[in-house]
C-alpha cells in the first residue's frame, strides 16, 4: 500500500550517487532505522505509537523490546482491537526521507543494490547515478489474507510480457515480483495471518529467515531488507488452527493485544475514533463505553468473536445521528443527544455481535437489557451521592415528563419547570466541560438522571404506544 499524499521531498536533498557520498549519508537497514529512531523517541519522552489507546503499560513495552531487538512480529487478538492500526503506526519510526536509485522497483538504496537491473545501474553510472527520495509513508505495504491470494500476488511470478519481448526464461528481469520484495526497504504487514493457504504461508518461510525469495525454482538471490509484520487471531495461530508450524517459528515476536482495560480507555478510543454529527455529552459517552464493556462481558455472546471497538464508535455516531435527525425535523437550534435515543440505535447495532445458539431469537431484548444496566451503572457511578429528591419530588406530585426522540430539549426543560439542584446535578454528569451549561446538555443530564431514577426504582415511567416517546411520573 503506497500513500498517494506522501509530501514532494525537499529540493537540497542530493540527487546523485556522488553527491550522496559527498553529503556524508550512511546507509542503515529497516531494523536498525527503527531501532534508532525508537530509542531517540524513548529518550524524548515521545509516544511512538500515536492514536493507539489503552496500550501503555501492557502492549506497548512488549512491542518496544520487539522492535529494539529487530524481530518480525505477529500481533494476535480479537477482531477490532486495533491491530491494523497499531502496525501502521510502526511505520512513523522510519527515517523520514530515504534515497533509493531512481528508477528501481525495489526500492534499492544506492549503496547496497540488490537486483540485477540495480548493480548494472550502478555499475553504469557510477557517481552520476540518479538518486530519488521516498517518504516513510511510501515504505509501508499491506495485504489482508484471503484464500484467494496467491504466490505471485506475494512473492513474484514469471511475466508473459518481458518473455514475450525477447528475454530467456533464464532471465532474472523476466520475474514480475510480488508485493513483499516491492516492499523492500520497508515494512510489510499481512492482516489475518492464518487465513493464507498453507502452500502460500510456505512461500514467506524465505523472506523470514534467508531474507530472500524463490521465484518457479529461478535460482534468484534477492537479499530483502524490511520488517515483517502480521495480525491473526489467537484461535487460529495455534498448531491446531490454520497456520503452519514452521513459519509460527520464524516470527520472532508474539504481541497479544486486548480492547480497553481501563472505562477511561474505552471513552477516550469512542472520543477519538467516532465522527460526531452532533454533541454527545461526556456521560452520553460513558454510558457507551459501559454498554460496550457489558456486551463483551455477557455470557450470551460468543467470547471467541470479540465485540470490537467499532461497535462503541458505532453506536456514539448513530446516538449523534439521532440528536441531528430530531434538531432537522424539529427546527431545534442545537442537536444534543439524549439518554432517550439510545434504545433506537440498538437494533443497528446487532450486526456487530455474535450471539450464541441459545440466545437465538432474542438478541435485541438482551442489548436492550445491556444498555440499561450501562445507564444505571453510569447513574450510580455519577448521582449516587447527589441530592435528586426535587426532582423525585417533582414527579411524585403529580408532575409528568415527556420526553422522547422528538421532543426538542427545550419541551424537556419546561416541562420540568425550575428545580433546585439542577446545577450540581449537571456539574456531577458532565463535569467543568464549557458546554455543560447550554440547554440542551442540561436537558440532557436531566433525562439521564429520570431514567436513572426510574431504573433504580425511585419513579415510574409508561412507554407511549408508538414507540419513540415515554411519561416519567404520573399515576
Amino acid at each position: 500500500m503506497t500513500s498517494h499524499l506522501a509530501p514532494d521531498a525537499p529540493a537540497d536533498l542530493p540527487r546523485t550517487l556522488g553527491a550522496l557520498r559527498a553529503s556524508g549519508h550512511d546507509y542503515r537497514t529497516v531494523k536498525d532505522e527503527l531501532r534508532e529512531n525508537l530509542v531517540a523517541a524513548l529518550r524524548a519522552g515521545i509516544d511512538p505509537f500515536p492514536g493507539v489507546v489503552g496500550i501503555e503499560d501492557t502492549v506497548r513495552p512488549q512491542l518496544e523490546r520487539a522492535l529494539l531487538a529487530g524481530h518480525d512480529l505477529v500481533l494476535l487478538g480479537e477482531r477490532g482491537q486495533g491491530k491494523t492500526r497499531l502496525l501502521r503506526t510502526i511505520v512513523g519510526l522510519l527515517d523520514e526521507w530515504t534515497p533509493v536509485i531512481e528508477g528501481s522497483e525495489l526500492h534499492e538504496h544506492p549503496y547496497e543494490p540488490v537486483s540485477v537491473w540495480g548493480r548494472r545501474t550502478v555499475a553504469e553510472h557510477g557517481d552520476a547515478t540518479p538518486v530519488g527520495w521516498m517518504h516513510r509513508s511510501e515504505r509501508y505495504g499491506e495485504k489482508l489474507a484471503t484464500p484467494d491470494t496467491s504466490v505471485g500476488d506475494l512473492i513474484g511470478d514469471v511475466d508473459p510480457v518481458k518473455v514475450a519481448e525477447g528475454r530467456t526464461l533464464g532471465d532474472p528481469e523476466t520475474v514480475h515480483y510480488g508485493l513483499v520484495p516491492r516492499t523492500n526497504r520497508g515494512i510489510f504487514a499481512i492482516n489475518e495471518l492464518p487465513d493464507l493457504a498453507e502452500r502460500i504461508q510456505v512461500s514467506l518461510l524465505n523472506v523470514l529467515e534467508e531474507r530472500d525469495i524463490q521465484v518457479r525454482g529461478y535460482a534468484l538471490r534477492l537479499p530483502l531488507d524490511l520488517l515483517l509484520v502480521a495480525s491473526a487471531n489467537p484461535e487460529d495461530y495455534t498448531n491446531r488452527g490454520r497456520i503452519i508450524t514452521p513459519l509460527k517459528d520464524r516470527f520472532g515476536a508474539e504481541i497479544r493485544t486486548h480492547y480497553p482495560l481501563r472505562l477511561a480507555d474505552e471513552i477516550g478510543l469512542v472520543r477519538q475514533e467516532a465522527e460526531l454529527r452532533a454533541l454527545v455529552p461526556l456521560h452520553l459517552l460513558e454510558v457507551v463505553a459501559r454498554f460496550t464493556r457489558l456486551v463483551r462481558e455477557s455470557p450470551a455472546v460468543d467470547s471467541r468473536s470479540g465485540v470490537s471497538a467499532r461497535f462503541a464508535v458505532a453506536a456514539a455516531e448513530s446516538l449523534s445521528a439521532s440528536a441531528l435527525r430530531r434538531s432537522a425535523i424539529t427546527g431545534e437550534a442545537a442537536a444534543v443527544a439524549r439518554v432517550g435515543d439510545l434504545p433506537a440505535v440498538v437494533p443497528t447495532l446487532r450486526g456487530k455481535v455474535e450471539f450464541e445458539v441459545s440466545e437465538e431469537g432474542r438478541e435485541e431484548d438482551v442489548l436492550q437489557h445491556l444498555l440499561k444496566r450501562a445507564v444505571a451503572e453510569t447513574f450510580r457511578a455519577h448521582l449516587g451521592g447527589v441530592d435528586l429528591s426535587a426532582l423525585v419530588t417533582r414527579v411524585d406530585e403529580g408532575g409528568t415528563i415527556e420526553v422522547g426522540d422528538l421532543v426538542t430539549s427545550d419541551d424537556v426543560l419546561r416541562r420540568v419547570g425550575p428545580l433546585e439542584g439542577i446545577g450540581r446535578l449537571v456539574s456531577a454528569l458532565e463535569g467543568d466541560d464549557a458546554a455543560s451549561e447550554s440547554p440542551g446538555v442540561v436537558a440532557s443530564c436531566i433525562e439521564t438522571a429520570l431514567e436513572g431514577l426510574y431504573l433504580t426504582r425511585r419513579i415510574s415511567k409508561d412507554e407511549v404506544p408508538g414507540g419513540g416517546r415515554a411519561v416519567y411520573g404520573g399515576a
